[in-house]
Order: C-alpha cells, then sequence, then structure tokens
C-alpha cells in the first residue's frame, strides 16, 4: 500500500471564480488559476538569509494557505489524544479540534479563529489536506472527516455547514478528503461521495444542493480537486474518481464523456492539465495519459498513455505546462522531469530541486511544488528548500535557493514537506504542522 497526502489546465473558464480578485491574490488550491501559474509576470528575488517577514505557530496539517487582500487562510489540527503512526494501510485515531484561522499578510497577527471537535479515523492524519477556497467574502474548508464550512472571510463566523458523512452518506477516504472545493460561477463545486453524489454543486451562499451527479466504484471519491476547462465550444467540469476521469456539464452535472485512466491505490490526486487541445493526467503506478480535445464538441480522444521510461508520474505535488514540456516531479524516480507533451518522450530529470543532489534520498513519492512566475519558477522542495529556477527543454538551471522550513512528516524513512505554498504578491506563505512562515521572494 501506497501513502497519500496532499494534500493538499491552462487558462480556466471565464465563469470560474469571477470575483473581483486582484493579480496579487491566491485565493485556491495551486493559484488563482489553480495551474499553479500566478496569473502575471514576477522576478524573483529570493532573500540571502532565511529571515522571514514574519512567523507564527501553527498545528497540524497538509493544506496550504491561500491570500485574499491582507488575509491569509489555513486549517490546521490540534491534537488532543491519539497516536499518528503514519503507516500507509492503517487509519489512525484521534482527538482534537479542526481549526480555521485567518492571519494578517502584513504582520502575521491572528484576525480570527474557528474551530471545532473532530475525531479522526484516517491514514496519515496529521490535520486537514484540502486547501481551502475564498470567494468574495467567503471561506470555504473542508476537513479531512468530510466537514464542509462556509465562514465569513472577515469576522470568521459560521454562515453554513454540511456533513459529506451525514447528509450523503459519503464514506471518508483512507488518507481522507483532499479535493479543494472549486466555485465556479455560483456553484461551490465539490467531490463529495456517496450514491449518486461523487460530485455535488452547492449554493454558495446558502449551502443548499444544486445538483449532484455520478457514482463510483465502491463508491470510493479519490483525491483530485475539480476543474474546469474550455474546450469544445463549452465549458467542462473535469473531476477524476480512482477508476475513471468524467467531463461534465458545470451548470447540471450532465456527463460530456468520460475515459478509464486507473491509477494504482485509488490514488487519482492531481487534476489533468490542458493546454491548447492537449489534456493530461498522470498518477500512481505508471499511469498517465494524453488526450486530445475535440474543438467542435465535449469529447476527447487517447493519444498515448505512458510507458516505464517515458511521461511522468505524479502524485503529491503539480505539474506546469511551459510551450511543449510538461514539468513535475516523478514519484518513481524521486526527480524533476521534463518531457514533450505530444509525444510523452523525456528530455531530462534531475534530482537537485527535490533533493538537493543529483544522488538523490533513495525515497519513492519525492515531492516539488513549482509555481510558473513567467520566465521564472519558484520551487519548493520535499527538503524545506525553496529554489528560483529556471526550466527549459535544454535542463534545469538552479539559480538560488535557501532553506525556508523545516520538513515534519516522517515517512517512507525520510522526513518531507507535503504542503503547497501560496504566492501573493512579493510574498510566499509556507506551512509546516508547527508554524506558517511569510517571506519577501518577489519585485
Amino acid at each position: 500500500m501506497k501513502p497519500f497526502v496532499n494534500f493538499a489546465c491552462l487558462c480556466l473558464a471565464v465563469g470560474l471564480l469571477t470575483q473581483s480578485l486582484s493579480a496579487q491574490d491566491w485565493p485556491q488550491w495551486n493559484g488563482p488559476h489553480r495551474d499553479g501559474t500566478t496569473g502575471v509576470e514576477k522576478r524573483i528575488v529570493l532573500p540571502k538569509t532565511a529571515q522571514p517577514t514574519w512567523s507564527v505557530e501553527l498545528g497540524l496539517g497538509y493544506s496550504g494557505p491561500v491570500v485574499k487582500g491582507d488575509s491569509v487562510i489555513v486549517t490546521d489540527y490540534e491534537l488532543e489524544s491519539g497516536e499518528i503512526t503514519n503507516n500507509a494501510g492503517k487509519r489512525d485515531k484521534l482527538t482534537g479540534k479542526e481549526r480555521i484561522t485567518c492571519f494578517n499578510t502584513k504582520t502575521g497577527d491572528k484576525v480570527w479563529q474557528h474551530s471545532y471537535d473532530r475525531p479522526y479515523s484516517v491514514s496519515y492524519p496529521a490535520g486537514p489536506r484540502a486547501t481551502p477556497t475564498i470567494f468574495e467574502d467567503h471561506v470555504y474548508a473542508l476537513g479531512s472527516e468530510g466537514d464542509l464550512l462556509c465562514l465569513n472571510l472577515n469576522s470568521g463566523d459560521l454562515v453554513w455547514q454540511v456533513s459529506f458523512n451525514k447528509d450523503f452518506g459519503a464514506k471518508t477516504p483512507l488518507w481522507g478528503h483532499a479535493a479543494s472545493p472549486l466555485v465556479y460561477d455560483d456553484k461551490l463545486i465539490c467531490m463529495v461521495g456517496g450514491e449518486g453524489s461523487l460530485v455535488v454543486a452547492f449554493d454558495p451562499k446558502t449551502g443548499s444542493v444544486k445538483w449532484k451527479s455520478l457514482s463510483s466504484k465502491d463508491n470510493e471519491t479519490g483525491y483530485c480537486p475539480p476543474t474546469v476547462i474550455r474546450a469544445g465550444g463549452v465549458d467542462q467540469l473535469l473531476v477524476w474518481d480512482p477508476t475513471r476521469l468524467h467531463s461534465l456539464n458545470p451548470e447540471t452535472g450532465r456527463e460530456y464523456w468520460s475515459e478509464s485512466v486507473a491509477p494504482g491505490y485509488g490514488m487519482s490526486i492531481l487534476p489533468p492539465i490542458k493546454r491548447g487541445d492537449l489534456l493530461f493526467v498522470s498518477g500512481e503506478s505508471q499511469t498517465s495519459a494524453m488526450f486530445r480535445l475535440s474543438d467542435s464538441r465535449p469529447a476527447a480522444e487517447l493519444l498515448w498513455r505512458g510507458k516505464p521510461k517515458d511521461s511522468l508520474y505524479l502524485a503529491t505535488s503539480n505539474a506546469i505546462w511551459k510551450d511543449d514540456y510538461i514539468y513535475g516531479a516523478d514519484i518513481r524516480s524521486g526527480a524533476l522531469m521534463c518531457f514533450l507533451a505530444a509525444t510523452g518522450g523525456r528530455k531530462w530529470q534531475s534530482a537537485v530541486p527535490t533533493s538537493g543532489s543529483e544522488r538523490g534520498r533513495g525515497g519513492a513519492h519525492a515531492s516539488a511544488f513549482l509555481i510558473d512566475a513567467g520566465e521564472d519558477t519558484l520551487i519548493l522542495s520535499e527538503t524545506g528548500d525553496l529554489i528560483h529556477a529556471n526550466l527549459t527543454p535544454a535542463g534545469y538551471n538552479e539559480i538560488a535557493r535557501f532553506h525556508a522550513i523545516d520538513p515534519t512528516t516522517k515517512t517512507m524513512g525520510r522526513t518531507v514537506l507535503w504542503t503547497y505554498p501560496a504566492l501573493a504578491g512579493n510574498h510566499i506563505y509556507i506551512r509546516n504542522d508547527k508554524r506558517l512562515v511569510c517571506y519577501k521572494v518577489a519585485q
């Protein structure tokens, strides 16, 4: 059994997150467009010494921070009792509180906090894994056991709450609910689970159900955040359960098409990414595929599936698409890789971004979280190093690095950092199981 944590698309459809967002905000998982890009060109300048602008204490969690205006939101777990074993096939039982906290982006001062009692029965149980979503003046937070909360961004007051288990009969995945909520037009779309409710669209203001769709094999939900693409003349909602990739009408939940993509151990984690008419999906057990999207209707045609010595196999960390090439951390080799999207052929690989050495750390599921800032790329390594690099088909060019935060998750004989960062304005926000830190990294 393999471990999972997450925990936590080219440009998303016009209807996605149609709020008045500053180009400096990072309001949801994996950035403004859910694709690892900043939305604006940034000149990266890493500090010469690892002195954060501010640092605050935090509890357990794999979820990343999100930022809007002067608010940075992060979720964590305050452990009260129980033992964390990080046994990939065993559910640890804990008692404690899940917490949603708002800090001031400039000072790190706590603005508000909302907490609730939440016993855990999940593997790798160290806190929430789904990154919250900010939309207008609300925060949407999903806990490990399926508690979905809507809070007022300014006050932290509870607006509404639903339970995936009690309200939909959904079972908690082995590694907890990890699919960060998506706002599309007037809908909050979540991977829920249960019969006929694999994916559910809620009213963001009230929590009432607008539509629900699909059932999956054995009612397994997977861990993949929903995303929206534009192809075939329409917006398409992509959801990936442990056996199939589905395209739905985001207005109604009606299915357009589906394709068999079945990663090992039910580990559908990273959403497909799109460029032009190509769509790439990748997961555990050498599962990857490239599809060509029709430009006249909602449909997909398989171009190729990955083979042992080509493509890229993702687990907990994302990939970015630059021109004709895709870059990401491969779970088998533990190296950052570059491959040609059209064919799957690899151009190069390097373990330096994930481990600091070409020899690597000798562990599977190596992670490197990539932020595309234009010509430059920011990489947060599983070692806690923050790296400024230039990625091209010619090779990996490291410009600067410093140790930003200590890794705190023990797994497979090493200690790792498995949390997505947030780059907002000129600052990056990074958390582990003990602290949230803020560094100035861009001009």
